[in-house]
């Protein structure tokens, strides 16, 4: 008796291996598919990166940057009179800002403003004291 439950056991156990062994390949399948659908996804990726950098290469040439610049702008050869002395220059326009400022929106809000202007609708005199 002893020796039929033990070949029923082995034989459950047989079943449930190669249950688990069947389970595993179908995984490993799908996997192998998934691997397979990116590597061609990837493929497809690369083919369409060197398309683009191709396009690029031949947008970016200088000779048909040229092109489309003397057709659509209005530019004029650089005369050698455009070119003036430094000490020609102006002079540079007043700082509105202290060097070192930590808020120069403000500083330059304070340098613009009129002191005796009010922002509020309270006159000076009757505010009340903060």
């Amino acid at each position: 008796m002893i020796w039929r439950l033990l070949h029923i056991v082995v034989l459950a156990a047989l079943v449930l291996a190669a249950a688990d062994v069947y389970k595993i390949k179908y995984e490993s399948t799908l996997q192998a598919e998934r691997v397979a659908k990116l590597r061609a996804e990837v493929r497809r990726e690369q083919d369409a990166i060197a398309a683009l950098r191709a396009e690029w290469s031949k947008l970016d040439r200088p000779d048909r940057i040229q092109e489309l610049a003397l057709r659509h702008l209005t530019l004029k050869p650089l005369e050698t009179r455009q070119y003036d002395t430094l000490d020609r220059l102006p002079e540079r326009p007043v700082e509105l800002v202290p060097a070192g400022t930590a808020d120069p929106i403000g500083a330059i809000i304070e340098t613009l403003a009129d002191p005796e202007a009010l922002t509020g609708s309270i006159p000076d005199a009757e505010r009340k004291p903060q």
